[in-house]
């Protein structure tokens, strides 16, 4: 099915096919060469939007990404920038490891730039998804009465139904890192941080403003759900959250400002509206305290992994705790958090943020 139906990758304006097996195979960056191979067909097609300046030598243009993936346009032993460059008749500069700056694609042929820069592209796009999450759009949910409302939760759990399979006091949410999540991103550089804080404060000029008229959203967190089909068998249980006005205005504003960041490519383009919830108890913190909601296929070199997990039996929780209530909030930023990364309060580290008053 995935070879009929295979990825779409949509770079400059125009849409690529990229070829799936070689991506769920692909272990290390020593298989580079046999990854460039298996998806080159699909970026033939020239695009005519990048910028291609006319030199006294050629065509030149420049490609901006962060030193991380360089690495992955290199290839080992440099074998995919010398394909990139016998292929389309061009010549590939790219800063050493460790160097911020920009890739220059020069060549006598402005066909050949443009083909260079679009298979570039899709390396870039391709290995940037294999990435981890750095950082995630979110509000923070740690007022004092909803930690101390949380924390009652949790004793309550614990007391009643500590003897159901799988719960315990090490899947219970930080009520610290309570938080509300828009969107997961993959920042790779000191600019790509800052391109997500001038993206974020177009929002709120554009329309945040509007939505908020320079308040706080009021809203109220109450009751519980999970997130899989069997209640017996549960890995995620998570609180929900609305406005105490009954209206729209915070899922029309998550959902706006999820759809602006995917048409940026700061968020890869997963799901059309943010499902609003506050994670309450998680499995994967049974084993990694510090974990956050969901996590990459992929390790930072491109190594495929699977995160064990052991369910817990929720029915009970779900038939006791349904519509409990964790009190009210004034949701007045949205923060840019670092993941794994705690401020002095015990709360994410955020690189940047918006206030709605």
């Amino acid at each position: 099915m995935e070879v009929l139906r295979p990825q779409l990758i949509k770079i400059g304006g125009r849409i690529y096919r990229k070829n799936p097996i070689q991506e769920q195979t692909y272990q290390h960056e020593e298989d580079d060469e046999d990854f460039y191979q298996g998806f080159m067909e699909c970026a033939e097609e020239p695009c005519d939007a990048y910028e291609v300046v006319q030199t006294q030598q050629g065509f030149r243009c420049t490609v901006k990404a962060p030193s991380l993936l360089y690495k992955h346009i290199v290839g080992k032993r440099g074998d995919t920038r010398k394909k990139l460059e016998v292929e389309t008749k061009t010549s590939i500069s790219i800063p050493k490891p460790g160097q911020e700056g920009e890739i220059v694609i020069t060549g006598q042929h402005r066909s050949g730039v443009i083909s260079a820069r679009t298979r570039i592209d899709v390396l870039l796009l391709t290995f940037r998804r294999k990435q981890p999450f750095t950082h995630f759009l979110a509000f923070f949910l740690n007022e004092v009465e909803v930690q101390e409302r949380f924390l009652k939760f949790q004793e309550e759990v614990l007391e009643k139904c500590s003897m159901d399979h799988g719960v315990d006091g090490t899947i219970f949410q930080n009520p610290k890192k309570l938080h509300l999540t828009i969107g997961m991103l993959v920042l790779l550089s000191e600019q790509e941080i800052q391109q997500t804080c001038e993206m974020l404060q177009q929002c709120k000029e554009e329309f945040i403003d509007n939505i908020c008229r320079g308040k706080p959203l009021e809203v109220e967190m109450a009751g519980i759900e999970y997130m899989n089909d069997d209640p017996g068998m549960v890995d995620v249980l998570y609180a929900k959250v609305h406005m105490k006005d009954g209206s729209n205005r915070l899922q029309e504003l998550v959902d706006r400002v999820l759809e602006r960041f995917q048409a940026s490519g700061l968020i890869v383009k997963e799901w059309n509206s943010v499902k609003l919830h506050a994670t309450v108890m998680n499995t994967l913190f049974r084993k990694d305290p510090n974990a956050e909601g969901r996590y990459n296929l992929y390790t930072a070199d491109g190594k495929y992994f699977f995160k064990e997990r052991e369910s817990f039996d929720g029915r009970n929780v779900l038939k006791l705790f349904e519509n409990f209530y964790f009190g009210t909030l004034k949701l007045n930023s949205i923060h840019i958090s670092q993941r794994f990364t705690v401020d002095s309060f015990g709360n994410y580290a955020s690189c940047g943020q918006i206030d709605f008053s």
